[in-house]
């Protein structure tokens, strides 16, 4: 017994961390000599103090009452305040575990403060944690490395398996938009929480960058990792309370394990971000494991941006026109502007395949530019060979109608060009205005005073309401194709397109239909006064020599 005791207590004093032992009631009952060091107390002074007074008059009172009783279950806390024996502030992260006896009920408490996220402040103020994230007060991304390698060591001399979940909340960006980087911190620090709340004591939750975040696991089947990521879904599932507005989000997770997926903390880190990509393409709000094909798969992502970076400095990129005709004379009125992508070695590359990887990267902003641009000085061209002024659309990305130097760009396009701004029409969808009206209408509006068209694309399939379509300063109402391919032959969408171009009549907006591929559509979209149609009955989008064929002389 004596050379028990013996050796724990020289396991506690070898021990970087400082350890203390308190009873039930929370009276001390051991510390090591690390505790010491950092508290500024003697050890031997401490033994049957409350412990609890090494945190008065620094943290919540209803934090300290629960402090013990929580410890039932294992708990991390990422941000805890204690007292220096010199009066300092002090700022740590602890973790709290019970230790039961042979009834299986508590005796004891474990309470562990990590020595690497240990500092005092001498003013008593705040305190930034060594190796911690400055917002949240959890372990950072090298914290987060070496408990990974540690585990690891770990996991080989016991032949387990750990588990790194990488997580990252989905559009967080809106919430930055619509109510600003204050709420957006504040957000974050309550996921922090949440994460700390949910994760074992052997666990560790870190933040990586943004709003990123990891929880690594030890795990002795991948059905663990399942079970903590499902906590983590559970967590986030509780609305966020920010400037009086309930808010709702959720994570996409990332989940590789060690040692199938990798066998350092790099490897499982890239992984574990490559899964987290594909559960947010999936629609988010869910986990995915890594899948060896993910790796080949983000590669040539990465191998398609940078050639796509290329491109754009090369001009690999040209204009179609898909021509606007007005069905009761046949004759083009205007034009959509389309991008596509011609790459010297690969050929033709498809938006479909190009257009998101833009979005992600946000070399989409730059793109649209381009696109606006080109479109200008083509159409002006056209002007000054002597055809009949046509009204050119082109596209504006969510990404680039938020941008703060929209009006800029547009401006410097149209002057540039020699285009007078009524010429140019800039297509929005339903989506990007829901998320922030006010702002949203603000853009508009000056996009609106330049002289500049807009059209709402796609109408009727995104989530606007009718209150704010009669607030918007649009131009044009753009009928989805899902409302003209079947008006032949299904009543239903009938109607609907009639409502949509009566809705247009009302409020003295331009009607644009796309997607007339038969001679029904035609009949059916004129003799219910749609002023333009597109679609394949009258053309494909064509390069510029071909669309020039079909425009007429004034």
């Amino acid at each position: 017994m004596v050379e028990t005791e013996a050796l724990f207590s020289a396991v506690l004093d070898a021990t970087a961390d400082a350890v203390m032992v308190t009873d039930r009631a929370g009276m001390i009952r051991r510390v090591n000599l690390a505790f010491g060091k950092l508290t500024g107390f003697e050890p031997a002074a401490l033994i049957g103090k409350d412990a609890r007074e090494l945190f008065s008059e620094i943290n919540d009172t209803e934090f300290l009452g629960e402090l013990w009783d929580e410890a039932l279950t294992p708990r991390n806390y990422p941000k805890v305040r204690s007292k220096h024996a010199d009066g300092r502030a002090q700022v740590h992260a602890l973790s709290m575990t019970s230790v039961n006896d042979q009834n299986g009920q508590p005796s004891q408490f474990v309470a562990v403060i990590l020595s690497d996220s240990f500092q005092t402040d001498a003013g008593g103020g705040q305190a930034r944690q060594m190796g911690h994230d400055a917002l949240t007060g959890l372990p950072d991304r090298s914290i987060l490395a070496d408990r990974v390698g540690q585990n690891i060591l770990n996991a080989k001399r016991a032949n387990k398996s750990i588990a790194l979940l990488v997580m990252g909340l989905d559009r967080f960006t809106l919430i930055n938009d619509a109510l600003g980087y204050a709420a957006g911190d504040q957000m974050l620090k309550e996921v922090a929480e949440r994460l700390a709340k949910v994760i074992r004591v052997s666990d560790t939750a870190a933040r990586l960058d943004g709003d990123k975040f990891a929880v690594m696991t030890p795990i002795s089947a991948i059905d663990d990792s399942v079970i903590v990521a499902e906590k983590v879904l559970n967590a986030m599932k509780k609305p966020f309370h920010l400037k009086g507005e309930e808010v709702f989000i959720t994570f996409s997770i990332g989940i590789s394990i060690y040692p199938t997926d990798g066998l350092d903390f790099d490897d499982l880190l890239k992984d574990s971000l490559s899964a987290m990509q594909y559960a947010k393409h999936d629609g988010g709000s869910q986990y995915r494991f890594f899948a060896s094909d993910m790796n080949a798969k983000a590669k040539n992502r990465l191998a398609l941006e940078k050639r796509m970076r290329a491109a754009l400095a090369n001009e690999e990129f040209v204009l179609f026109y898909q021509p606007k005709v007005e069905p009761k004379t046949n004759r083009v009125r205007g034009a959509e502007a389309l991008i596509r992508w011609i790459d010297p070695v690969h050929g033709m590359i498809s938006p479909g395949e190009f257009i998101p990887v833009a979005e992600e990267t946000g070399l989409i902003v730059d793109i649209g530019t381009w696109v606006m641009r080109k479109a200008c000085f083509q159409v002006k061209a056209w002007q000054d060979a002597g055809y009949a002024p046509i009204k050119m659309s082109v596209n504006v990305s969510s990404m680039q109608f938020k941008a703060k130097d929209l009006l800029d760009k547009v401006k410097l396009a149209l002057s540039d060009s020699k285009l007078d701004a009524k010429w140019l029409e800039l297509e929005i969808t339903e989506s990007m205005l829901m998320n922030d009206v006010e702002s949203a209408i603000a853009r508009m509006q000056a996009v609106r005073d330049l002289g500049c068209g807009l059209s709402i694309d796609d109408f009727g399939t995104g989530y606007s309401s009718l209150s704010y379509l009669g607030r918007f300063p649009i131009t044009t109402l753009k009928i989805d194709r899902a409302f003209v391919k079947d008006v032949q032959e299904n009543p239903n969408t009938a109607e609907i397109a009639r409502a949509i171009i009566g809705l247009s009549r009302g409020l003295n907006l331009e009607v644009v239909a796309e997607g007339a591929e038969l001679q029904e559509h035609i009949d059916f979209l004129k003799d219910n006064g749609c002023d333009s149609i597109q679609g394949f009955f009258y053309s494909k989008p064509l390069d510029a020599k071909a669309f020039e064929a079909k425009l007429t002389r004034p």
